[in-house]
């Protein structure tokens, strides 16, 4: 029979995971504006550690208020700039020492799960409806996409971002048992 954790006992393995974990992950927004998306993104991206998010464009602020109702207060837990466009921000990521990995439905774009997610990581995501920015898309050193097989061809932006980060921990967190 199974039992919902304890608060302590979640602390325990959220700290077992953490110590397994070694490489950086990071985000640029190129042109995320709704406030929503922002704040799920903004969730996701504290649970699974991102260490610096690049606000591209006019990509929602982490700080607007509507940004808070989703991101439950996660904002504290995060590194975040402001850039002038995608490709600057990529162009930060890259200084930084990530890898950068653009999220696009896109000609010559590799499922996500078989594009090698080792080291230090920057995924860039895009607006709603029209994906990456053309600069930023073509500023990225690879093009991913996640594989649907349902009736619907594309997901939420921050469903994709959580997608790309937990694959990226995935394989860092196999690589690192093997």
């Amino acid at each position: 029979m199974s039992r919902n954790l304890s608060p302590t006992e979640l602390k325990r393995l959220h700290r077992s995971w953490r110590h397994r974990t070694t490489a950086r992950l990071a985000l640029v927004l190129d042109g995320v504006q709704n406030p929503f998306n922002v704040g799920g993104i903004l969730r996701s991206a504290a649970a699974y550690g991102v260490d610096h998010l690049w606000m591209a464009g006019p990509s929602v602020q982490p700080d607007h208020p509507k940004v808070h109702k989703t991101a439950l207060g996660s904002q504290r837990y995060l590194r975040w700039s402001s850039a002038v466009d995608g490709q600057e921000a990529i162009r930060a990521a890259r200084a930084d020492g990530y890898h950068v990995v653009g999220l696009e439905l896109a000609e010559g774009a590799s499922p996500l799960h078989t594009v090698p997610l080792e080291g230090d990581v920057c995924f860039v995501v895009g607006h709603e409806d029209r994906g990456l920015s053309h600069a930023a898309s073509e500023a990225c050193d690879r093009l991913a996409y996640l594989p649907l097989v349902g009736k619907i061809a594309s997901l939420n932006v921050g469903t994709a971002a959580t997608i790309a980060l937990y694959e990226a921990r995935r394989q860092h967190w196999t690589a690192a048992s093997s």
